[in-house]
């Protein structure tokens, strides 16, 4: 059996990404094979274009964060019911295939009826939007949060899965976006304007909690927009995406901050959110399945919609590449076979 997949062969621009066909590998004792059905570009696979991801592999090596597929075969030791079903899949790398191998005990079901298109928006976006907001903010209906960059693919996600909890959420977007935000129940503000002023002028005495994707100075204005007891969670450094030097500073000066801001005799916490955190752990699998569940299930009974920015085959990654980075989109440009 043959495979496509995309092969990132170092720091190129879109159309320096490489097509590749070999033959479809073999699971070995406690793997699945999955035939890939939606895979997605993420802002990971936008650094790591750039080699400025902060642990990426070396290259060469092929893309791709999370995947929604079915299970062609299995190997040894993996229950057999699982043949056939559709499942998704945290990767980090590797996804950007039509065949993809995987631990048979990181795959979680989807519901039936689930689109897997629809589904592949919420796979690392949903864990990543459930996490910050359950386990690390451990938000509470009646609340007021700040969503950076809430147009987009982990925003989208997290703004619906906030109102569905009850919670008020202001929103930072490009005025194209602003008609959208509202749609979802978000009261939008232009992130090129005066964005710690806007918030205070909806939240005099702060907001409960703020979710930066962006690093830099964003992370400090978001850090003294909070209310006492309120909570930030720091994601990512994208204002450094185009950076040269050190790819591990932007993180670890954001880690720095979040120590002493820790240490300060107040009420508020600050949070670096790694989603691969104790990887590997009986734990980590537990929660990835729960968590993933939960979300799959909201958008399965209606709760959750999925943000799809566009749709492109395989063979079309280049393109596909160029719209993610475009910032002209709302939700997740989605790959398919």
């Amino acid at each position: 059996m043959e495979m496509l997949e995309v092969v990132l062969p170092g720091v190129v621009e879109p159309e320096g990404l490489q097509l590749r066909t070999a033959a479809a590998p073999t699971p070995s004792a406690g793997e699945v094979l999955i035939r890939m059905e939606a895979t997605g570009v993420s802002f990971a696979e936008q650094q790591m274009r750039r080699g400025r991801y902060y642990d990426q592999p070396p290259f060469p090596f092929v893309p791709g964060y999370d995947l929604v597929g079915t299970v062609e075969t299995v190997g040894d030791g993996v229950d057999a019911a699982l043949t056939g079903r559709r499942v998704a899949v945290l990767t980090k790398v590797g996804g950007w295939s039509t065949h993809v191998l995987a631990e048979a005990a990181d795959v979680v079901p989807v519901p039936d009826g689930l689109d897997p298109v629809d589904a592949e928006t919420v796979v690392v976006n949903g864990i990543t939007a459930w996490q910050m907001l359950h386990r690390k903010a451990r938000i509470a209906a009646g609340q007021t949060i700040l969503v950076h960059g809430a147009n987009g693919g982990v925003g989208s996600t997290l703004v619906q899965l906030a109102r569905h909890a009850g919670v008020r959420v202001i929103g930072t977007a490009a005025p194209r976006h602003h008609d959208r935000l509202r749609g979802l129940g978000v009261t939008p503000i232009d992130y090129r304007s005066d964005v710690p002023a806007a918030v205070r002028r909806i939240a005099p005495n702060g907001v409960d909690a703020v979710f930066d994707h962006l690093g830099g100075r964003s992370v400090v204005d978001s850090w003294r927009l909070l209310a006492p007891g309120g909570t930030l969670v720091s994601y990512g450094s994208a204002t450094t995406r185009d950076d040269t030097g050190s790819k591990q500073w932007p993180v670890l000066k954001i880690l720095l901050r979040v120590v002493i801001w820790n240490a300060l005799p107040n009420r508020r916490r600050a949070f670096f959110y790694n989603i691969w955190a104790g990887r590997g752990t009986a734990r980590f699998r537990d929660q990835l399945r729960e968590d993933l569940g939960q979300v799959l299930r909201a958008m399965r009974a209606g709760d959750l919609t999925a943000q799809v920015a566009a749709r492109f085959p395989l063979a079309e990654v280049a393109e596909a590449v160029r719209v993610a980075e475009s910032g002209t989109v709302t939700g997740k440009v989605v790959l398919t076979p």
